[in-house]
């Protein structure tokens, strides 16, 4: 894989001379906020070794690098999806991308259902923990060889989304007053939604907000020495007595709480 690496990173790098600090991993509806980079350099998914193209609505598939608050960032707009077929290392083969280009924090975003009746569709959660049921099922970034120029055979998640850029997280929502939500993310494999028996297992298991991504993302991330923020929008709410979810529901949700988000991520961007 490095060799792979490498490959993508020397393309993106001829095309940028900006090397970025922070990754950004910008879910459903969220990509957007790519188009505020100064000085920004695009580089399609299409053209870089090991990239797929994202089949989801909302999802833009490109790289973008360039200034954010100040602060050098590589926005990947849009992801891929284990549901779409991928085997799980090629999912997180653009963070391992990201690492090589200098990214030494991922910064990750995702479209998530609300585990919890007392919240509201728009809230805005700082994961604190998650649940990574495909990865416990044996469908894990890591499986097979080490490449101990990678990461560590073993990497401990405890404590992954614990680090010194938690209190700016704080000090930049006080400051815009938009009030987080601290919880449990739990990935799923999808693409079907939840049935009622399974939201109420994920309550069970101490789940706050499930999804469809974001977990081996921040495995490697972690493999790879990379501090990590990651944030889920909650769109809709999964209670099993509730209304069935939607994905255009997701996407008209990320759209109405996109300049909250934003506004919340140029801020964070602002006191790293």
């Amino acid at each position: 894989m490095n060799e792979q690496i490498e490959q993508a990173r020397a393309l993106i790098a001829a095309r940028a001379t900006l090397r970025p600090r922070v990754g950004l991993i910008l879910g459903s509806g969220l990509g957007d906020l790519a188009d505020e980079l100064d000085e920004a350099t695009v580089v399609p998914y299409a053209a870089i070794p090991g990239f797929h193209e994202p089949k989801v609505p909302g999802h833009r598939g490109e790289l973008a690098i360039g200034l954010l608050a100040g602060q050098p960032v590589a926005a990947l707009r849009g992801r891929s999806h284990f549901y779409e077929g991928y085997p799980m290392p090629e999912i997180t083969f653009p963070v391992r991308v990201l690492r090589a280009l200098g990214c030494g924090t991922l910064l990750v975003t995702n479209a998530a259902g609300g585990l919890r009746s007392d919240w509201r569709v728009g809230d805005i959660m700082r994961i604190t923990d998650q649940i990574f049921l495909p990865g416990m099922a044996g469908h894990h970034p890591l499986i097979g060889p080490n490449d101990d120029q990678l990461g560590p055979r073993f990497p401990p998640m405890v404590g992954a989304f614990t680090n010194g850029l938690v209190p700016m997280v704080y000090e930049a929502a006080g400051a815009l007053g938009i009030g987080l939500r601290e919880g449990v993310y739990c990935m799923l494999a999808g693409p079907s939604f939840e049935s009622a028996a399974e939201l109420r297992m994920l309550r069970a298991l101490g789940a706050d907000a499930v999804g469809m991504s974001t977990a081996p993302e921040v495995i490697v991330a972690r493999h790879s020495g990379m501090d990590v923020l990651a944030f889920s929008l909650i769109t809709n709410l999964a209670l099993p007595d509730g209304p069935p979810a939607n994905h255009e529901e997701v996407l008209a949700a990320g759209e109405q709480a996109k300049p909250r988000f934003a506004a919340l991520i140029r801020g964070i961007l602002s006191l790293m």
